[in-house]
């Protein structure tokens, strides 16, 4: 069984969240791990982990990050990390797969499908066999506790629930 590790230098874990249902707010963790172990080389049977730290949460605004962090969102003293381990990984067609898995946050644990493209293999400057994936998907933040909500004088919705993943990954084969 081939074992691959994230590269965080040529990775991204990012979300986006409406904000007063106008513009979309974007966010990204800057401390995550990953690990992914297949016997198949088209990786059709991976099995996939996955976790970030919640202090690493970024979205370029201090104050906004304090309070992603506080108790009204992801409660980061008590959970400081989110995870996600994977239950299958399908091939649908082409690049195209489906990575279904448990999503924990502040420990509340759901099953989520992720939409996989699968960018291909190469082996770098160093020797080192990378794979490539670009991962999309939506969750409810409520449905994980992420349930703080505010609305506007004029009775707008502050922020959305559904969230909108993306993250463009580069896994290193080790030896």
């Amino acid at each position: 069984m081939a074992t691959y590790k994230i590269d965080p230098m040529h990775s991204e874990i990012t979300f986006k969240v409406k904000h007063l249902m106008i513009t979309n707010v974007t966010g990204s963790f800057q401390q995550f791990d990953a690990t992914l172990e297949a016997d198949a080389d088209d990786f059709s049977d991976a099995k996939i982990s996955f976790e970030a730290a919640i202090d690493s949460i970024s979205t370029n605004n201090e104050q906004r990050d304090t309070h992603l962090k506080s108790d009204d969102f992801f409660a980061a003293a008590t959970y400081p990390k989110l995870s996600f381990v994977s239950t299958s990984f399908t091939h649908k067609s082409g690049s195209a797969y489906a990575l279904v898995g448990d999503l924990t946050i502040k420990g509340n644990t759901k099953s989520v499908e992720l939409a996989v493209d699968f960018g291909g293999r190469m082996t770098d400057f160093y020797g080192q066999d990378k794979a490539g994936f670009e991962i999309t998907g939506k969750i409810n933040r409520s449905e994980f506790g992420l349930t703080w909500s505010a609305v506007t004088e004029a009775g707008g919705v502050v922020v959305s629930d559904e969230i909108k993943l993306n993250m463009a990954v580069q896994m290193v084969k080790q030896a």
